[in-house]
């Protein structure tokens, strides 16, 4: 198959490259730098050049308070710029594989959410990709995931592993669960989802659920570092306070998997010490 895939510079990206060519498919990997995906016309000159069967599009503006502080921006990149993509697609037949994220739903509810769920984002990050979901067609797939880290770009799993270089205690937040995804994992089923033209929402996000103040001791952990080093602290007591609001229980489940009878991603804490073996040889 011919895959368009934007966003291939970031850490998804690199993974949707790297999984999507080791299978054979034929890829153009699309960055910030070749194409601006904010302007219709170029998105429209380059699909039409590369005519693909699928565009995974994951370029998105993800610094979630940045996006706060520039809401046009951020409807722009995440939101128009995504229907952009989706009506060039259609216009020459192709499907549109969506990343999407856990912070369209306010984190309230007291269990996973599941792809039946209403969203309803608190963040301007939140509302502007909900505005690129809205934005697909019929035929279409969008995939929400959630806590994304992978070996290439910055992540939670680098910044924890650089404050233990300097720091003597970590402190992280216990009141915000969720569900880490590896980079590699989630490429992976991503590009399965195009091969077999599936269409609809998924969730899909490494097995395991943990906090924040989990997830920094299990870091740590497969680091060979003491895990006792990080303390609890609410997110009330973050010091600045972060202007984006963070969803409280962003746990996904991946109902629309199991449903196919596709199979769970890895066990985060695998998926992770893989990661760290790999930053660390």
């Amino acid at each position: 198959m011919k895959f368009f895939i934007t966003g291939a510079d970031g850490q998804l990206g690199h993974e949707l490259v790297r999984v999507s060519q080791a299978v054979g498919h034929d890829v153009t990997a699309s960055t910030h730098g070749k194409l601006d995906i904010t302007n219709p016309s170029d998105v429209h000159d380059a699909l039409v050049a590369s005519r693909p069967d699928v565009v995974i599009h994951s370029a998105a503006w993800t610094a979630v308070d940045a996006c706060e502080g520039d809401p046009g921006r951020a409807f722009e990149v995440n939101g128009t710029a995504s229907g952009s993509i989706a009506n060039a697609a259609r216009m020459i037949g192709a499907r549109v594989v969506y990343i999407s994220t856990d912070y369209v739903f306010d984190g309230t509810k007291s269990s996973a959410y599941t792809e039946f769920d209403e969203p309803n984002p608190q963040s301007v990050y939140g509302a502007s990709k909900l505005a690129g979901e809205l934005a697909m067609n019929e035929g279409d797939a969008i995939v929400r995931t959630s806590w994304v880290c992978g070996f290439h770009g910055p992540n939670m799993v680098k910044t924890i592993l650089r404050l233990a270089q300097s720091q003597t205690e970590l402190r992280f937040v216990n009141d915000q669960i969720g569900c880490p995804s590896f980079a590699d994992d989630l490429a992976s089923m991503i590009v399965r989802l195009a091969e077999e033209q599936r269409s609809g929402l998924w969730h899909v996000t490494n097995s395991g659920v943990a906090s924040w103040f989990d997830f920094a001791k299990d870091v740590l952990s497969a680091a060979g570092m003491d895990p006792q080093r990080v303390i609890p602290i609410s997110t009330s007591e973050l010091l600045p306070p972060r202007p984006a609001k963070r969803p409280a229980n962003s746990v996904l489940d991946n109902l629309s998997l199991r449903s196919a009878g596709l199979p769970a991603l890895d066990d985060y804490k695998s998926a992770l010490q893989r990661l760290v073996n790999r930053l660390h040889p």
